[in-house]
Formats: C-alpha cells, sequence, structure tokens
C-alpha cells in the first residue's frame, strides 16, 4: 500500500479525533490572520495615526499572540499524539519503522495545516471587519470599513504558520523517537506525573501551598505601600515565586489531600458519585498539577491585564474631569470671546470664579505618623500649595463653613491619594514672601476632599491639593505676597446637555486660544490613547481565554474517551444515565472551576496592588471583566458535560 493510501485511509479513520485538532489550527489561524489585517486596514490605520505608540503596540500585541497561538497548538498537537498512541504502537508492531511513522504523519499534519491555514484566513478575512468595527466603536471614531485583503497578512501568516509545522513537526518526531513500543500503549493513560500514596509530608507541603499564596496575596497589598521596605522589582519576583509555586503544591498536593480524607470518611461507602467525581479528582488533579498551574497563571495573567486595561479606559472620563473639572475651564480671564458665542447661540451655562494664590508648604506635616520616614518622597518636601478664598470654594460647596485659620484640603486625587493619603486635624506651617521678606502662618487642616475643581494645568497635574482658607485670611497672605494680582480660573458648565454638540463646535472654532481647555476634547484624548490598549489587552486577553478552556475541553474530552469503558460497566449494572451524570457534574465543577478561582484571585490581588496607576475606578471594570471570563469558562464547562453525556450514551 502506497504512502498516500495509508494517509488518506488513517485521516479518514481519526476524522472524529481530527476535528478536534484541526479547530484548535483554524481557531489560532483566524485569530492571528484578523489580528495582522486589522494592521493593514485603511481606515484603522487613519484613525489611528494620531497615535505615536499605535505601530508599536500593534507589533508587540502581534508576538505575544504568536506566543499564544504556538503554545495552544503544541498542547493540542500534544494531547492528540497521546489519543493516537495506541495506533502508533500498531504501526510498529506490524513492521512499520519509526521513519516511516514520522513520514506518514507529517505528510497528515502538512495536509491538516494547509487546510486549516485556508479555512482560517477565509475566517479572519470576515472577521477582520467586525474587529475593526469593534475597535473603532472603542475609539468612538465614525468611519465605514470595507472588507479589503491584506497580501501583507497573508504572507505574514504564511511564514509565521510554516514555522509553526516545522516546529510541531520536530515535536511530534521527538514524541515518536523518544519512547518505546511499550509506552505507547499506556501513553493515554499517563498524567503529567506519577500519582504516589498520599504521606503526611504530602499533607505539610500541601498546607505550605496555601500559604505561599496566603503570603504571595498579602505582599501584593503592601507593593505599593510606602512602608514596607526592599526592592520593588525583588518584591514582585517573590510575589510571583511564592503565587505560582504555591499554586503547583496546592494542585498536586491540597486538592488531592482533601479529596481523599473526604473519600476515607466514608469508611468505603462510596456512591456512584463519589466513584466518579472524588476519585477521578483526586489522581486527575493531583498528577495534571504542571498543566493546571500553567492553565491558572494564564488565566490570572490575561485577566489581570485586561482589567487594568480596562480600568484605565473606564476611567477615561474621570482622568479628564480632574484635569479639566467642567465642560470648559478659562485660564487667567482669557476666552472671553468663547463665552459671548455661546451667549449668541442661546447656550445658558453656569460660571464658577476661582482666584487663586500660591503659598510654600511642607507636605511633611500632612503626613501620617506612620508615613513620617526618609523613604517617602513627600517626606521633607517643600512644594507650592494654592489657595482660593472659601466664598470662591462656596459656589460649588454652599455648606462649607470655616474660621480663622482653618483651612479645608481638595482637590487631591488620583494615584497620588492613595499611595499618599494626606490626614486632617493637623497643622501646617506655610510661607509666602515679597519684597519686604516671608511671612509664616500655621494653618489647621480641618478636612480633607478630594472632589476636582482646579484645572490640571495651574496645579501641574490632576489632583494637585488646594488649600480653602477664609477670605480674611486669603486677603492676609495676598498682603504677605505683596501682590493683589492672583491667577483665575473660570469653570464653564452647560445646563442643557442638548446644547453640548453645538458648543464644542463653538470652541473647536476658538481653539488658537491656548488658554480654554475642553472636557470633551480631554476626554477624548484619553480615549484615542488608551483605546488602542484595551482594544489589544480584550483580543489578547480572549486569545488567552480561549486557550486555557480550550485545553481544558480537550483534557476532558480526553479523559472521557479513556473512562468509556467504566461507564459501560456502571450501565451493565444498571446505573442511569442521570446518577452517572450526578458524579460528572460534580466533576467539571471542580475542573472547571477551581483553575477558573484560582485564577480570578490572582488576577484579583494583583489588579488590587495597584490598580490605582492606572484609573481611578476599580470595581465596575473588575466586576465585568470576571464576569466575562466566568460566563466563557461557564460555556467550555457546558461544552464538556455535553460531550460526557453524548460517551455515556454511547457506552451502552
Amino acid at each position: 500500500m502506497s504512502l498516500s493510501k495509508l494517509v488518506l485511509r488513517s485521516m479518514k479513520k481519526n476524522m472524529k479525533h481530527y476535528y478536534l485538532y484541526f479547530f484548535a489550527l483554524i481557531f489560532s489561524v483566524t485569530l492571528y490572520f484578523s489580528f495582522v489585517t486589522l494592521q493593514n486596514n485603511a481606515e484603522v490605520l487613519a484613525t489611528v495615526e494620531q497615535s505615536g505608540t499605535a505601530t508599536a503596540g500593534f507589533k508587540a500585541a502581534t508576538y505575544m499572540l504568536y506566543f499564544i497561538v504556538l503554545f495552544f497548538v503544541l498542547y493540542a498537537n500534544h494531547l492528540f499524539m497521546k489519543r493516537r498512541s495506541k495506533e502508533i504502537g500498531l504501526y510498529q508492531l506490524i513492521g512499520m519503522t519509526k521513519g516511516l511513522i514520522v513520514r506518514l504523519l507529517a505528510v497528515e499534519s502538512i495536509l491538516l495545516f494547509l487546510g486549516a491555514v485556508v479555512l482560517g484566513i477565509l475566517a479572519g478575512f470576515f472577521s477582520s471587519r467586525l474587529f475593526a468595527m469593534i475597535l473603532l466603536r472603542v475609539l468612538e471614531k465614525e468611519a465605514l470599513v470595507t472588507m479589503t485583503f491584506s497580501t501583507e497578512a497573508l504572507q505574514q501568516s504564511i511564514v509565521v504558520f510554516a514555522i509553526l509545522l516545522v516546529i510541531v513537526l520536530v515535536q511530534m518526531a521527538w514524541m515518536i523517537y523518544r519512547v518505546s513500543l511499550l509506552s505507547l500503549f499506556s501513553a493515554a493513560k499517563q498524567a503529567d506525573e506519577r500519582v504516589k500514596r498520599f504521606s503526611p509530608l504530602q499533607m505539610v507541603i500541601g498546607f505550605l501551598g496555601l500559604i505561599f499564596i496566603a503570603y504571595g496575596y498579602y505582599a501584593s497589598t503592601k507593593l505599593f505601600d510606602i512602608n514596607s521596605q526592599g526592592n520593588l522589582t525583588l518584591n514582585m519576583i517573590i510575589i510571583l515565586a511564592t503565587t505560582i509555586g504555591g499554586t503547583f503544591l496546592v494542585f498536586r498536593f491540597s486538592v488531592a489531600f482533601i479529596m481523599n480524607l473526604i473519600r476515607l470518611k466514608k469508611n468505603g461507602h462510596l456512591t456512584a458519585r463519589d466513584v466518579l467525581a472524588l476519585t477521578p479528582i483526586m489522581h486527575r488533579m493531583r498528577g495534571n498539577a504542571k498543566s493546571l498551574t500553567l492553565i491558572t497563571v494564564l488565566t490570572g495573567v490575561s485577566l489581570g491585564i485586561t482589567t487594568l486595561a480596562y480600568i484605565s479606559y473606564y476611567s477615561s472620563e474621570s482622568s479628564a474631569y480632574s484635569q479639566v473639572p467642567g465642560d470648559y475651564v478659562l485660564l487667567e480671564d482669557k476666552g472671553q470671546e468663547f463665552l459671548k458665542k455661546l451667549e449668541d447661540n442661546n447656550i445658558t451655562f453656569d460660571k464658577s470664579n476661582f482666584r487663586l494664590q500660591s503659598v510654600s508648604a511642607s507636605f511633611t506635616q500632612l503626613l501620617s505618623e506612620s508615613q513620617q520616614n526618609k523613604d517617602n518622597p513627600l517626606f521633607g518636601l517643600e512644594g507650592i500649595i494654592y489657595t482660593i478664598p472659601l466664598s470662591d470654594y462656596q459656589q460649588i460647596a454652599p455648606e462649607a463653613s470655616i474660621s480663622d485659620y482653618d483651612v479645608i484640603l481638595t482637590n487631591y486625587g488620583g494615584y497620588m491619594a492613595e499611595m499618599f493619603p494626606l490626614e486632617k486635624d493637623r497643622d501646617v506651617v506655610v510661607t509666602t514672601g515679597g519684597l519686604e521678606g516671608t511671612e509664616e502662618e500655621t494653618l489647621h487642616v480641618k478636612d480633607v476632599r478630594h472632589e476636582s475643581i482646579i484645572s490640571g494645568t495651574v496645579t501641574s497635574g490632576p489632583g494637585g491639593p488646594i488649600f480653602v482658607v477664609p477670605d480674611a485670611l486669603f486677603e492676609k497672605l495676598a498682603t504677605h505676597s505683596g501682590t493683589s494680582e492672583w491667577h483665575k480660573q473660570t469653570s464653564i458648565k452647560i445646563k442643557n446637555k442638548s446644547d453640548s454638540a453645538l458648543a464644542e463646535k463653538l470652541y473647536m472654532q476658538s481653539n488658537g486660544e491656548k488658554y480654554i481647555e475642553s472636557y470633551e476634547e480631554q476626554r477624548k484624548g484619553n480615549i484615542e490613547t488608551l483605546g488602542i490598549t484595551i482594544f489589544t489587552a480584550a483580543f489578547l486577553g480572549l486569545a488567552f481565554l480561549m486557550t486555557t478552556g480550550s485545553i481544558l475541553y480537550f483534557k476532558q474530552m480526553s479523559e472521557a474517551e479513556e473512562e468509556r469503558g467504566s461507564y459501560t460497566i456502571l450501565r451493565k449494572i444498571g446505573f442511569a444515565e442521570k446518577d452517572i451524570m450526578k458524579g460528572i457534574y460534580m466533576k467539571q465543577a471542580f475542573n472547571f472551576g477551581v483553575p477558573l478561582i484560582i485564577g480570578l484571585l490572582h488576577s484579583y490581588f494583583a489588579v488590587n496592588s495597584g490598580w490605582f496607576l492606572f484609573g481611578s475606578e476599580l470595581t465596575a471594570p473588575l466586576w465585568i471583566a470576571m464576569s466575562c471570563y466566568i460566563a466563557l469558562y461557564a460555556i467550555f464547562a457546558v461544552l464538556s458535560v455535553g460531550y460526557y453525556k453524548k460517551v455515556i450514551r454511547e457506552s451502552l
């Protein structure tokens, strides 16, 4: 029989195995080709050309995506080869050499790759327009997206998957040449590692795994704590090492040990659910600790990156408002022509005028006692803090009341407020200076507030602190400074939001005046800057999620096939399908739920350690991202249960 006929017969016989591997290849090609096509889309390039980091971000994401695809395909090929191990062993028994078997499988792989690349490119071509529309939607851009076929994307995809094919062939040949004939007949039943008997030492090691994870979580909460000593990079490495190492120990020992204790507590009185759930969970999760650890870590990393990117995007409005606290901000009494245009077009608005003057103050006096150490960047730092009179502040906070030398510290927010919180009920000495020398005044901070009222242009960045002082004290400080001229800011809020579009159009016509700032322009600028980041992060997060979920699904399909004989026995001795499925439900809840829950915990503590560096909103972005991951994992779990149900029905 010729090699070509043998290949065709083999592929026909293994069609039920091939479709799984074939799907993995098509999915990988679709993801890669659609993403590369997106980078060469004329409408997308015209939209993001103002962002200097867009091209670099796309390239970095392309390399990361290729790593994901490489990992996915190699792992799927490894599982596929394990499922065909008996077939390969039979080939050797009938006299075929390992070299001939390698050529046979190589031809099959080449045909599969050719078919997958063709179908994946077609699917990627149609899906790329959808991804382009999503990107433009994220960027809030209006553009007509046409379906164009990119020859650059085609060439790049062919080269990349040709290299991947060579790597797969090398992996395949290495797996065939390194194993013995006897091991091929039991390869499908082998886990990542041989399971041994339990011992008290393993219980201790499993408990240490939980301690390692708990320490990693605790250390992450102190990562950006200014009072914590040590090198930031070293602390991050320690957190990663303890968390990942603890995860492996939990899978390797803790879960299996708990399941074994539950089984022993039943004194041998095991139900069908116990046989189909407790024992497989105990051995499978323990034996496959390496792969489960990898899946869990990938889930945590991808969810963490996606959440942080979404926090930045979700916080674009609040970040814009901290920079421009109003629909429009006019500095130094400029922009009067813009106000006249608003009035001429019957656009009603509220106007708040603020007078500001600067004083020098030491931030050390506002820090808590625990933060007053030399490692704190604010310790001993003297800087400029602007003051505004109470009467001006009462335009937005009528209830505010202070007297004598009491002050309200406001406008303090962002990551500075999270990392370096300032306390109320503390005294601070401020200094003013004029031609006749300097004067000092001791002020008492009555309250600390975080609402934004002054432009970030004035405070040299959003979130800069402002002192609200009584009017008499404001005049006194002005006398000390030797000047009656103050910085001025006018905040404009459009009363009727339906007039916002026209007002923004009038603002764009007055854009030559650099002393006028627009909240909408700042918000759109934030979105344009962060839109590419959130899109690429979400795209890579989807790829990571599909990879980990698919691998778990593939593993469950393999286990279902291995356990088909057990289901046949159970059905023959009288167990109904619903009785067997009770154990399957519990097993799948553990197989998908435990890696997901641990991955969610990893991502939560990772995000919680430094989310404030990326934005001002945490709860909503975190819950939205986690909900998406839970939903997609649930889909894979349902598919896995459906496959088990099919195997059980066919077992009798």
